[in-house]
């Protein structure tokens, strides 16, 4: 089978050709950058991923971190893949020049977190949530805290983690008891338990800074009351060396099914009464700040979702190409060779439904990254905020469509591999059990569906609503290909159909029907989901003909090019045709009110 982790021309098509993602280096912020810079960090990326990544993905599955009751002891190959991290400084890739940083646009720092994430998903948690914590102490933290530990952070002496859930609260973050009690110092004494804690704790760097939500003693009820500070492993010494072990203990590992290599855990925080903590920004404003962070976390966790899905996709493509079984009509004699499995029908079926979902599920999120360039670097400041809005729109979708579908492509890539997909000699298993984990992680998918129907969607009197529809709209407009106009055709009834819905879901969010609607909130999800897919592939099919029609006049086409296109199209094709009808349901059941789960009672099951 191929090493390729991600096809770079794929890549380069979601970044090139769909995004225009050179038209960046326009931008005061980047203008240091161009296609060449961008192709050189995404070698090292694919280098480095290739070579130190996915070289230990099985074994690091197979073979767990473990507790000692000391100190927590992993396969050596994980220490060898941060380091060589740390060293290619991508860990600061989204950071300033002045930070140490390489300024580049989060949307080519996605494109490089895809090769890690296709390679190896446990091992490249550490990196990631070190540069996802280091985010929130710069946004929020003292100049005193980000020169304690943001520096060293970046330089992966130290590594980060995010502390949010506890054994009896997971995300109902209000009934959280970590407390804060301020000390004589100015700072504050953290006494709780976290657990699910990724990172929690390892020999990978000197220190670890964790992220740790608390309540202050007197603070108001609910997530009002919610202060944020950072709580290291070590505390630093006059010159910010690791020094004096911190109040905080491991109290053991947990065993998950997938994700087997990044050490999940359970921490408790001032069993001697004597854990530091730091308060990062102002008291009481600890969910507001940790948002940056989990909203990050939740592009991140739907990309990776989409580019597992790609790593059993492609595996599963290339084994059906090689492996030989049965016949195709009309060579469907005996004395007739045996056909690859890729000729059967329903493997191609299965084949495109993987296809579908994870290259559209890829391209949603380098559509929400190049947004978050947009919000970042425009100059026009209401323009800025309209990227802003969009992405707060449509960060429920990011998160949790490409972690639904992800999954799905892996079940079906075990499918395409017949018995050969649920033994463990083959890795398409392993991607499905890794995937199983982005569902959950960050915030169910219900949970998902109910910040988008009851918040994200009315944000600002509508305006990401109108935004979207806008940006829909404009791009049907600039459909010039055959295929994709007839496309937009199926599409605008179901669209049509939406809009429709929407007027009547806000009035009974405010009713007595607001039961009922809430427990139907995936039903929404789907059907926005959906639709936002569509117009996602319908992007990339118009693409994909303009070039066609540009080759056919010049008669200069490259036939992997041809064949690259014509797979793009026929994608959109299965998708508007197979997935998108399938939300009629859900239109029903919305329009229906349908309370088949709101009034089920639980003495009833």
């Amino acid at each position: 089978m191929s090493n390729e982790l991600v096809k770079r021309r794929e890549l380069s098509f979601q970044l090139f050709e769909l995004l225009d993602t050179n038209a960046l280096c326009e931008r005061e912020r980047f203008s240091e950058h161009n296609r060449e810079t961008f192709d050189a960090v995404m070698d090292i990326a694919e280098k480095i991923a290739t070579e130190k990544f996915a070289t230990h993905n099985a074994k690091a599955d197979a073979n767990e971190p473990t507790f000692d009751g000391e100190k927590v002891t992993m396969i050596p190959e994980v220490q060898e893949a941060f380091d060589a991290y740390v060293e290619s400084g991508l860990i600061a890739g989204r950071f300033d020049f002045d930070e140490g940083g390489m300024q580049l646009p989060e949307t080519i720092m996605t494109a490089c977190a895809g090769y890690f994430m296709a390679a190896n998903p446990s091992s490249t948690g550490y990196p990631f949530l070190t540069v996802a914590a280091a985010n929130v102490i710069r946004n929020f933290a003292s100049e005193a805290l980000k020169n304690a530990f943001m520096p060293r952070m970046l330089t992966g002496e130290f590594t980060g983690t995010m502390a949010l859930t506890e054994p009896h609260a997971g995300s109902s973050l209000a009934d959280i008891h970590t407390s804060a009690r301020k000390h004589a110092d100015g700072n504050y004494r953290i006494k709780g338990n976290k657990i699910y804690i990724s990172g929690g704790d390892h020999e990978l760097s000197d220190n670890i800074v964790h992220l740790v939500l608390a309540k202050i003693q007197g603070a108001p009820a609910g997530v009002k009351g919610i202060s944020l500070f950072a709580v290291p492993k070590f505390r630093l010494d006059d010159a910010g060396n690791p020094a004096e072990r911190n109040d905080v203990s491991l109290a053991g590992l947990i065993h998950k099914m997938g994700y087997r290599g990044t050490t999940s855990t359970a921490l408790s925080f001032g069993e001697k009464e004597d854990c530091h903590g730091y308060l990062i920004g102002e008291e009481h404003q600890g969910l507001r700040y940790m948002f940056l962070m989990m909203n990050e976390a939740r592009l991140g966790v739907g990309f990776g979702a989409a580019m597992i899905g790609y790593s059993g996709y492609q595996y599963s493509l290339e084994y059906a190409k090689e492996r030989t079984q049965g016949r195709v009509a009309p060579h469907n004699r005996p004395t007739d060779a045996p056909a690859t499995i890729i000729q059967h029908g329903d493997v191609k079926r299965m084949l495109l439904a993987q296809k579908s979902y994870v290259e559209g599920g890829m391209a949603l999120c380098f559509y929400a990254a190049r947004l978050v360039d947009d919000a970042h670097t425009l100059v026009d400041e209401s323009v800025k905020k309209q990227a802003s809005e969009l992405l707060d729109l449509l960060t429920p979708i990011v998160k949790a469509w490409p972690s639904e579908f992800g999954p799905k492509a892996n079940d079906l890539a075990i499918q395409v591999l017949g018995g050969s997909g649920y033994t463990r000699e083959y890795p398409v298993e392993q991607c499905w059990r890794d995937n199983r984990l982005n569902p959950i992680h960050e915030g169910t998918n219900g949970i998902q569906a109910l910040d988008l129907l009851t918040r994200k969607l009315w944000q600002a009197n509508g305006a990401g609503l109108a935004l979207l529809q806008g940006r829909m709209q404009q791009d049907f407009e600039a459909v010039t290909g055959q295929v994709s106009k007839q496309l937009i055709a199926k599409l605008q009834p179901y669209l049509q159909k939406m809009q429709g819905l929407i007027p009547s879901l806000g009035a009974s969010l405010q009713s007595e029907q607001q039961a009922v609607l809430l427990a139907n909130a995936t039903c929404f999800m789907n059907i926005f989901g959906q639709i936002v897919m569509s117009w996602m592939w319908i992007r990339q099919a118009n693409i994909a003909e303009v070039a066609l029609s540009t080759w056919a006049n010049s008669k200069e086409e490259n036939q992997q090019d041809v064949d690259f296109y014509n797979g793009k199209i026929q994608a959109a094709k299965y998708f508007v045709h197979w997935e998108l009808p399938l939300v009629q349901r859900d239109i029903t059941l919305l329009i229906d009110m349908d309370d088949s789960c709101s009034d089920m009672q639980a003495n009833w099951f």
